[in-house]
């Protein structure tokens, strides 16, 4: 048999497992290496005292067919009989999409929709600034070399200012003028205020971009349940999965790799998957000296850190304003992008819109999760558990989510390193580190950190698939892999 070391257990790495393990199971012996104690990397789900967490907030919708039979093998949709949720815990839920921009202490469609709501919230005078920028968007065209410049082509001035600026430079830790505009051609594929203004003309019919989804689907118990119940399969078909592994080395000759060594183990392969970062995997080659130009390359390239507050709460201040009825008036939404500048707070994900069996007692609590954008060891990062999540509760005060008499019940705070690939600094210069990774015949690298791509759950599958066909079928050719999530029709608008 041919031995496999995929490094990673997120979905990714998980995927490539199983498909080697199901496609040639007595041909391939594979073990996964994970650096953390659980898996499913950013998409894992986290149980403090019964109430769970989705670490970045998931929706299951790809336009890949082989990504949703993928999905519907591992965790068959509800039914109205035998495999439905009140007596089968492994199902997806079909689930509303609802998200909103909160800004102003108001709430805004997410997308920008151009409704009677909108241009009162915006009110007279931002209204005539946003129709006037954007009537000097479509006449004077900027150059795009700036994700700035990207949104203003396609928004005009104003509503760049009003729904983009600040959450972006919260997100990154950098200014939109200081950052590539391969980022906005990334995450806002076909959305534009013309693409807002066909979809309100539309009278209700569903657009084809993706950003503007109505529905999708979700595990019952969190999207870490899929990969728990792929992990399953993945050992049952004889592959290994070691928790706590982290490599400190790659160890190489030859143009091959030969092993990894993890946590004092050397584990040798006859092929690896790589879904760490590109930063690490080429500061732990070992064996013959990395170009000083790779070295700069891969040192360069930038991250962003993450860090989830979950607080179970009493009551939001918040009311439900909406047609939408939810139990006991919550608002209905999933995320809440938080546009006010005045808190560093980027993100609100409600759990129990997005499953009422993420919340222990979903009817009398609210189980929230607050997204922080940092640095590893910053300030933010390095507060304690309990300064984290009275820092996150202030400031849902400070803008109105909750008031004096909402009571915090319990709180969680989970850390994930370099969930955010970015797209400045040596970003530019990746083609010459693929070059350079390309020579050692052996190795594929997939997935969001394997890539540096800010991909969605579904497309980390498919570099996967990708993988895994070129191993079978003996090719060494990775643009395939590497062309996933670079098409320009569509995308899903926001992190998976």
């Amino acid at each position: 048999m041919k031995r496999v070391v995929i490094i990673g257990a997120g979905p990714a790495g998980i995927t490539a497992g199983l498909e080697l393990k199901r496609k040639a199971a007595d041909e391939y012996a594979v073990t996964i290496l994970e650096k953390e104690n659980r898996i499913g990397g950013i998409s894992a789900t986290v149980d403090h005292n019964g109430n769970l967490m989705d670490l970045g907030g998931h929706r299951f919708f790809s336009k890949e067919p082989s990504v949703n039979d993928w999905w519907q093998g591992i965790l068959p949709m509800q039914d109205s009989d035998a495999n439905s949720p009140e007596k089968n815990d492994r199902v997806m839920l079909l689930r509303r999409r609802v998200s909103r921009i909160y800004c102003f202490n108001k709430f805004f469609d997410y997308p920008v929709t151009l409704n009677t709501q909108t241009l009162k919230n915006l009110g007279f005078v931002r209204t005539l600034r946003a129709g006037a920028g954007y009537m000097k968007a479509l006449a004077f065209k900027k150059d795009e070399d700036s994700l700035e410049n990207f949104y203003i082509n396609r928004f005009g001035k104003e509503l760049y200012s009003t729904f983009f600026e600040s959450y972006t430079e919260k997100l990154w830790g950098r200014h939109p003028r200081n950052i590539s505009a391969d980022w906005g051609a990334q995450r806002v594929k076909g959305i534009s205020v013309t693409e807002v203004l066909k979809n309100a003309l539309s009278k209700g019919k569903r657009s084809n971009e993706t950003s503007l989804i109505e529905e999708f689907k979700y595990p019952k118990l969190g999207p870490g349940q899929l990969w728990s119940v792929a992990a399953e399969e993945f050992k049952d078909l004889g592959g290994e999965i070691i928790t706590g592994a982290s490599v400190s080395s790659v160890n190489v000759a030859d143009n091959r790799i030969v092993s990894v060594t993890a946590d004092g183990k050397d584990y040798p392969a006859d092929i690896f998957i790589s879904t760490m970062p590109l930063k690490e995997l080429v500061g732990e080659i070992s064996g013959e000296a990395v170009p000083d130009n790779i070295k700069r390359i891969a040192e360069g390239l930038p991250y962003r850190d993450f860090v989830t507050v979950g607080v179970l709460l009493n009551k939001l201040a918040i009311k439900n304003e909406t047609k939408l009825s939810e139990p006991g008036g919550l608002v209905p939404d999933c995320w809440i992008y938080v546009q006010d500048k005045a808190v560093k707070l980027g993100r609100i994900q409600v759990f129990n819109n997005w499953s009422p069996y993420l919340v222990k007692e979903p009817d009398k609590t609210v189980w929230l999760g607050l997204e922080y954008f940092c640095d590893e060891n910053d300030s933010f990062w390095n507060l304690s558990e309990k300064e984290c999540a009275l820092y996150a509760v202030n400031e849902l005060r400070k803008i109105g989510i909750i008031d004096e008499n909402t009571e915090l019940l319990d709180y969680h705070r989970e850390r994930v390193r370099k969930a955010y690939p970015a797209y400045f600094d040596t970003y530019a210069s990746l083609p010459e580190l693929w070059k350079y990774l390309d020579t050692y015949e052996n190795l594929f690298c997939i997935g969001r950190n394997g890539l540096h791509r800010y991909n969605n759950m579904d497309h980390s599958m498919l570099t996967a698939f990708y993988a895994v066909d070129a191993i079978l079928s003996g090719s060494a050719d990775r643009e395939k892999i590497r062309s996933v999530n670079t098409e320009k029709e569509y995308h899903e608008e926001k992190r998976s």
